[in-house]
């Protein structure tokens, strides 16, 4: 799986949506929220693109489309806690 993150030329790019289009189905929670990658600066993991793009050109529906984004979203939090969790097992060693 791909670890790159995005910037929004790119996400335009690859998916095909215009910005206005990419922040509305972010809201209508079809769309994964951008990753924060400075103060100015937001980005999305490549693979997440991937996974919505693959699931609009199977035609899920938007039901199934929010609960790839649910999915994907948990994802991100399930990998950060793993990442917690091991950085404070680092710092006690």
């Amino acid at each position: 799986m791909s670890q790159a993150i995005l910037r929004l030329p790119s996400v335009i790019s690859e998916s095909g949506y215009s910005r206005t289009t990419i922040y509305l189905r972010v809201s209508e929670k079809l769309w994964t929220r951008p990753v924060k990658l400075g103060a100015r600066a937001v980005g999305w993991p490549a693979a997440e693109i991937s996974a919505l793009n693959a699931a609009r050109i199977a035609g899920k529906s938007n039901d199934e489309i929010r609960r790839l984004v649910q999915e994907l979203e948990g994802a991100r939090l399930s990998a950060l806690a793993q990442w917690q969790c091991v950085s404070r097992e680092a710092s006690n060693a």
